[in-house]
């Protein structure tokens, strides 16, 4: 594309993204216009998805049917495979005081039927005729706009040709969101984060930056290599630098390059080889793996509006697993007040930074807090995802069914009954025996059991990405509750029966 098109193409997007800004102040308003919600779930990343994965995570944000509370509100919900008439029941069943047949009228479900493993956003733009239809399911693309997952060049794509604003990070600022992007922000706006380098593309480089980092940090034992796109862990490796030569030795830079085949892949996909290929495509980091007595991985989820406002929407304690405990499983809500006030603090750092740089809609940052035996929590800036993640659709299922609200102060939802809400919530909920499970049986078992999400008490467990059930023995789920005690055993409580109802017989 030439400069003069870029311009142009890029003042077209920038003339759409203004009409965003009445359309916000009417939704927040809370009166009743119309609006037509166009949501494309569409994956682009660097994990190792199958068909059945990509679909699954796709539906992932079917809470947003939620939004059909609203009876002025149309929801055009695009997957790449069509989805199973059951699931959509259960998101329109979950609606209090909504008519299930009224929202419906108001829903339409838009599929290529390809289960290919191609992004979503790309599979529209390659069906012209598919584009048209959505824009025709838009009665006035004036009170409407595109719900992305992430904000890749496609999904702006898309809202071009619809003709419909985006909410989302224009993707000519994603780099703020890759490791290197991030800890760039990071020492920018004084935000503690390990010691480290970026911007690293290969094997030299790598070799230079953990020298450096030896001869600055000398009691530094072990880094951490991370991918600038990985995802969930997915692109990270471990390396131990135990039995290295004296920083400064003659062979230290030697020793160096033998040991980093030896590094432990996060994902079982990725080998050195492999690494090197990415790490060439994409660039990355090294940086100091935190050590200490206690450890913990928390996030604080911020958003910047159409009108400019940063706001702080939530903080939680990632769940993490993996080969070395860097993958994301799940989430607790809200993170410990121990340090929930101090992450957002910092948070709110980025969070403004960000709204200066022009930077629209959800974002989270992933924290390491640490202490020794006894002592205070130190804060420690990981990355920011300038994206949907895995703590944005618990946390909006929650909002959406209570109506309750965070409060960035005391560091609590409350619903308006009154009372704190918490949750657990997990994308990993996984066993070979769950094969044969189908949704209906999820929502059998929840209801059999008193375990599904009752409206009344607004506690119980919501189901999300059932659609992996058959195929990978995998769905998600969110336990809501009253207090974080209650919300555990209810998760605890949902895996005992799963594993119970599908243990062989005589098992």
């Amino acid at each position: 594309m030439s400069p003069a098109t870029a311009a142009d193409d890029q003042a077209r997007f920038d003339a759409l993204q203004r009409k965003l800004v009445p359309l916000w102040t009417s939704i927040r308003a809370l009166n009743q216009d119309e609006q037509t919600i166009v949501v494309v779930p569409s994956l682009d990343t660097d994990a190792d998805l199958d068909a059945t994965e990509l679909q699954a995570y796709e539906e992932r944000f079917l809470f947003l049917l939620l939004l059909l509370r609203q009876p002025r509100a149309r929801l055009v919900y695009v997957t790449g495979q069509a989805i199973h008439p059951s699931i959509v029941d259960y998101y329109l069943d979950l609606m209090p005081g909504v008519i299930s047949s009224h929202a419906r009228r108001r829903l339409f479900l838009v599929s290529p039927l390809d289960g290919s493993t191609t992004p979503l956003a790309q599979k529209l733009l390659a069906r012209p005729r598919l584009l048209e239809r959505i824009r025709g399911l838009v009665p006035n693309p004036d009170r409407a706009h595109l719900v992305p997952f992430s904000t890749t060049w496609a999904d702006r794509e898309i809202a071009m040709a619809l003709g419909i604003p985006m909410y989302g990070c224009d993707p000519r600022l994603l780099p703020w969101g890759t490791k290197t992007g991030s800890r760039r922000l990071f020492r920018e706006e004084g935000v503690p984060h390990p010691a480290g380098r970026e911007d690293l593309a290969d094997e030299d480089a790598l070799v230079e930056a953990i020298v450096a980092m030896r001869r600055d940090r000398p009691a530094t034992k072990k880094v951490v290599v991370k991918l600038n796109l990985g995802v969930s862990g997915g692109g990270n490796a471990n390396l131990s630098l135990a039995g290295l030569p004296p920083s400064g030795s003659r062979d230290e830079r030697d020793a160096v390059r033998r040991a980093l085949p030896g590094m432990k892949f996060e994902s079982p996909a990725l080998d050195w080889p492999r690494f090197l290929e990415k790490l060439a495509d994409q660039h990355g980091i090294v940086e100091e793996r935190i050590e200490a007595d206690e450890i913990r991985s928390p996030s604080v989820q911020l958003r910047v509006t159409p009108l400019g406002d940063v706001e702080l929407l939530s903080t939680h304690d990632q769940l993490l697993g993996g080969a070395s405990g860097q993958s994301y499983l799940g989430c607790r809500f809200p993170a410990d007040p121990a340090y929930a006030a101090l992450i957002s603090r910092e948070a709110l750092k980025v969070g403004r930074r960000l709204g200066r740089e022009g930077v629209l809609g959800r974002f989270a940052l992933d924290f390491v807090v640490s202490r020794p035996r006894g002592g205070g929590w130190s804060v420690h800036g990981i990355e920011l995802n300038l994206r949907k993640g895995g703590t944005t659709h618990p946390f909006l299922t929650l909002q959406f069914l209570t109506d309750g609200a965070y409060d960035a102060e005391s560091c609590e939802f409350t619903a308006p009954n009154g009372r704190h809400k918490y949750f657990v919530a997990s994308d990993h909920v996984e066993s070979p025996a769950y094969r044969v499970l189908t949704p209906d049986d999820l929502f059998d078992l929840a209801l059999r059991h008193g375990l599904h999400f009752d409206q009344t008490r607004l506690t119980g467990i919501v189901f999300h990405m059932m659609s992996a059930l058959p195929a990978r023995g995998r769905t998600g789920l969110t336990a809501v509750a009253d207090s974080p005690e209650e919300a555990d055993r209810l998760y605890r409580r949902f895996l005992e029966v799963l594993d119970a109802e599908t243990r062989p017989a005589g098992g």
